[in-house]
């Protein structure tokens, strides 16, 4: 029976000519109404969407059929993801077909601002010759900062240092040999970099991290005549912050490709001669726009024809019955990645796996690669799937070693991790309880008994009295309802650590109280 596809949004022709010639039955329909869509959907094994189709729930109850859901471009974020894990359905992207095309537009936003090209060719149409108007400065000898040393960020970095740029990179998540390796001068902290440049470019995923990053308060350490870029995402500049260094010379000028309230044209930036702005065209080229066709045609095809496919964002290696099976142990492993780097901001060297008792006796390799999902997709600007998971691990040097024992003197089965960094590690251990119930039993030392889900908080302390007291005072003066409470001491170590479950996210506010507290020595606020 032949396969049906269905692209419900606009794609390059040669990604349509090449499903065609793979003898797939394939309606292009860009045109859908909502509930069209929703009449014809279970029609179909395969859907191609780009950013406007929601694909969520209601989709999920009328596509009887849907195998495999194509989003042609990066990001899902109108794709409900669970859903379609819960029905075997394959969800694939196009995170690379546009690295190219971003880096380019960044690179011509910041040589537009420079010589100051918009302005000057708006004055000279308009029949008028003044040169001394739009004299520019030379990228030559320059200091270029990056924030975000990614894909995109690492292909502007290259690039400008063709220019003659010196580059220094901000990415606490990133090792030091790729900095080396590149040439590229590590910031350890942002404010070095803030300090240091004379043009700014920002190259992060938007996360509640880097939301505002660079705000009013960096433009008070910046060096005085900075300029600053912005093709990443709207919001990880604080607009109205930048207004106020551009009107007072802090900052001479801007160039922008992504705004907050895109597609709303209303920030304070575009009444400025001081900005360059452009309506979100980072990916918008005729090269990109054809990788972006093919590739996700390509992905379908393949996942349709069950195939690895290599942007594939949820789990599509394991059979229903597989997963069905593992899921408690990938979701217990996933959650325990996700610790790291809300604690640690070094960038990992090593990861050990031990696996105890039934964990020994299985096939270890959807473990490691839950972990390391778990580890780098909060902080990375490309998705981490089941897929990618352990090239992007080995792309950053990350060793990966497994060891097995047989027996376990305290759970039927568990697993151990240590990650090893520059200059610490980081040792936790899981298992699950009951009917798969997921739970952290050991953290660095510390016997603990921790359901790894929702709001948390984790706290050093000296092992006095009075300390569970001040806690539950300072929570319950904000109206912060603690869930759960686990108290431990290690042998080897003389702090306490205490761990809390509560029901509301833990602001800074309330964590820097915390911390302020008379015999607390480290707090953090998780989230899983």
């Amino acid at each position: 029976m032949t396969m049906r596809i269905l692209i419900a949004e606009n794609i390059a022709e040669e990604g349509i000519q090449y499903l065609n010639s793979q003898s797939l039955d394939v309606t292009v329909n860009t045109k859908l109404t909502r509930e069209e869509l929703l009449k014809i959907i279970p029609e179909y094994d395969a859907l191609i969407v780009r950013s406007v189709t929601k694909v969520n729930e209601e989709l999920y109850e009328h596509a009887k059929n849907l195998k495999v859901v194509g989003r042609a471009g990066n990001g899902v974020d109108n794709i409900e993801l669970s859903g379609a894990t819960e029905r075997g359905i394959i969800v694939v992207n196009t995170p690379d077909a546009n690295t190219v095309s971003a880096a380019e537009h960044t690179i011509a936003l910041m040589l537009s601002m420079s010589r100051n090209i918009p302005r000057a060719n708006q004055h000279i149409k308009s029949k008028l010759w003044d040169r001394s108007l739009f004299r520019g400065v030379e990228l030559m000898g320059k200091t270029l900062g990056i924030i975000g040393l990614g894909r995109i960020g690492t292909m502007v970095a290259t690039r400008m240092q063709s220019f003659g740029m010196e580059v220094i990179a901000y990415d606490p998540y990133i090792r030091n040999d790729k900095f080396e390796r590149l040439g590229i001068k590590k910031a350890e902290q942002l404010d070095e970099l803030l300090k240091a440049s004379d043009f700014i470019s920002v190259h992060t995923p938007k996360t509640p991290e880097t939301i505002g990053i660079i705000n009013a308060g960096s433009f008070k350490i910046v060096k005085p005549g900075v300029r600053v870029v912005n093709c990443a995402r709207g919001g990880i500049i604080d607009e109205a912050a930048l207004n106020e260094a551009l009107l007072s010379g802090i900052v001479a000028g801007a160039a922008i490709d992504v705004l907050k309230d895109e597609p709303h044209p209303i920030s304070p930036l575009l009444d400025l001669d001081t900005t360059v702005i452009t309506p979100h065209l980072g990916a918008d080229t005729f090269e990109a726009q054809k990788n972006v066709g093919e590739t996700v045609a390509k992905e379908v095809f393949e996942a349709l024809s069950g195939k690895l496919v290599a942007n594939a964002v949820n789990l599509p290696t394991l059979s229903q019955q597989e997963l069905e099976h593992m899921k408690p142990y990938l979701t217990l492993i996933e959650r325990m990645g996700k610790l790291y780097h809300q604690i640690h901001r070094e960038a990992v060297d090593k990861i050990e796996f031990t696996y105890k008792g039934e964990f020994s006796h299985r096939n270890t390799d959807p473990y490691v690669l839950a972990f390391v999902k778990g580890l780098y997709e909060t902080v990375l600007d490309t998705p981490v799937t089941y897929v990618n998971a352990r090239l992007l691990a080995e792309s950053r040097g990350v060793s990966i070693s497994e060891s097995r024992v047989t027996s376990n003197d305290n759970y039927t089965s568990s697993i151990k991790i240590v990650l090893h960094s520059k200059d610490n590690s980081f040792e936790l251990e899981g298992a699950l309880f009951g009917k798969g119930e997921p739970r952290i039993v050991s953290l660095n030392g510390y016997p603990v008994d921790m359901v790894p889900r929702g709001n948390m908080l984790m706290i050093e302390n000296n092992d006095s009295p009075g300390m569970i007291g001040k806690i539950g005072l300072a929570l319950g003066n904000k109206g912060i309802n603690i869930s759960t409470m686990n108290v431990s001491l290690s042998r080897e170590k003389s702090p306490a650590l205490m761990l809390l479950t509560v029901d509301d996210t833990v602001s800074t506010d309330v964590l820097d109280e915390i911390q302020d507290q008379e015999g607390i020595l480290k707090a953090w606020a998780l989230k899983i």
